[in-house]
């Protein structure tokens, strides 16, 4: 460097200096970006040094600003860089009983901090500057790196752990786990995810019994009692790949699901196990299977796709001869428009769909009972498809037999991809 620019960055440090005590850290950061191999502490404790060497010259009569600087507790950091151990001991106490393999220190500075590094900012300018959160999370993190032999990760850590310097605390944000499987529901009136009480909004009220919701347990609250405990979360969030409804059962394969993981302190867990004991605490229930590991891409993954289905519908149909009814199954193969059912109306946009049936077979009948096997695209309503709800699907079953028809019970036994395959367990 020039002397020029010697002669610059030394009146930049005695400006620095005027301004009242400050510590080498503080000192040194001003400059961070015009060295490396040393650290803010060495960079500051050096330019201190020269200006004191100077001073001893003879080149600068008055009192060296270097010795007015030792004097007090430094006005940028307030003493921060000398509580660095205690900032270590509460970030290794806040990690303590978390499993992880990587993690980030993070800083939420307080008012007073950010306002006095702008302060010296406004005065000598941050062309050199490193902020102040920057070093401390830096300094941090190599010594909890050194005492806990866990690596320090930028883009994806298991956890970080921010220090809060105005509670001074430090607390914790852990990176959530998602864990894939498939369920089967083997009984009916059980929603697959919470479902809130529609009166009070889940506060609680007669309606739902001061519960919050409208049924008692759901696919999503089953499983999540064991992977709470199994994992210390804080919570689950589920993610089907669409859902049945809550009178339908889940059969065949089953349907394929990611549960996210909130805050799970632990994270290496015996998904057989886990698996095991969700299946002996719901059995009768729910069957859950295939559980294992995946990232963050699959919940797109499984919410971007379009999962065609399998039923089986058991339909009322008193007075209706089988031969009628069998050709009444090739009128409602093909191309179906749906306006908005009745049933669900009051939630989704009143719009006409078109969705199509693939294949309706007859797979039973008695004398005013049916089995039927319907394949159909995802996002067709199978009830409304036999009832006509009133005209707002056609053509429907009942409109082609000319009689009324009910579902009156529904299951679904196979979940299809895209391409219309089997959506086997191990596709993912």
């Amino acid at each position: 460097m020039s002397d020029a620019g010697d002669y610059s960055i030394l009146n930049t440090a005695r400006a620095i200096l005027c301004e009242g005590a400050i510590c080498d850290h503080c000192l040194g950061r001003q400059f961070a970006k015009l060295s490396t191999g040393m650290t803010n502490r060495e960079r500051g404790h050096t330019i201190r040094l020269m200006l004191e060497m100077i001073a001893s010259t003879g080149a600068d009569v008055s009192e060296p600003e270097s010795e007015r600087a030792k004097r007090g507790r430094c006005w940028v950091c307030n003493g921060l860089f000398e509580e660095l151990d205690t900032w270590v001991s509460r970030g290794l106490e806040a990690l303590g009983g978390c499993e992880y393999e990587s993690f980030l220190v993070g800083t939420r500075l307080s008012g007073l901090l950010s306002e006095n590094e702008e302060l010296l900012w406004e005065i000598v300018g941050t062309d050199y500057a490193e902020p102040l959160k920057s070093e401390l999370n830096r300094e941090v993190g190599k010594r909890i790196a050194e005492k806990t032999n866990r690596s320090v990760d930028f883009t994806k850590p298991d956890v970080v752990a921010i220090l809060d310097l105005t509670k001074e605390m430090v607390r914790l944000q852990i990176r959530s786990v998602y864990i894939c499987s498939r369920y089967k529901k083997l009984v009916r009136g059980i929603p697959q995810t919470r479902w809130s009480c529609r009166t009070c909004r889940g506060r609680g009220c007669e309606e739902c019994g001061f519960t919050g919701q409208m049924s008692v347990e759901s696919v999503e609250e089953l499983v999540a009692t064991d992977v709470i405990e199994a994992m210390s979360a804080v919570d689950i969030v589920f993610h089907g790949a669409g859902r049945e409804d809550v009178d339908a059962r889940m059969l065949g394969d089953g349907r394929p699901f990611v549960i996210e993981v909130k805050e799970p302190r632990k994270r290496s867990i015996d998904l057989a196990r886990l698996e095991q004991e969700i299946n002996e605490h719901c059995e009768g229930k729910i069957v859950v299977s295939d559980l294992r590991f995946v990232d963050r891409e699959m919940v797109r993954r499984l919410k971007s796709k379009r999962h065609d289905k399998v039923y089986l519908a058991t339909v009322s149909c008193a007075g209706v001869d089988q031969d009628t009814l069998v050709r009444a199954l090739d009128d409602i193969t093909g191309m179906i428009r749906q306006r908005t059912p009745s049933r669900v109306v009051h939630r989704r946009a009143d719009l006409v769909r078109e969705r199509k049936v693939y294949s309706v077979l007859l797979e039973s009948f008695s004398v005013d009972c049916a089995v039927i096997r319907i394949e159909c695209e995802a996002g067709l309503y199978v009830k409304e498809l036999i009832s006509g709800d009133d005209g707002r699907t056609m053509p429907s079953l009942a409109g082609a037999v000319g009689a009324d028809m009910v579902v009156t019970a529904l299951d679904v036994v196979a979940i299809k991809d895209q391409v219309g395959e089997s959506y086997s367990s191990n596709s993912h």
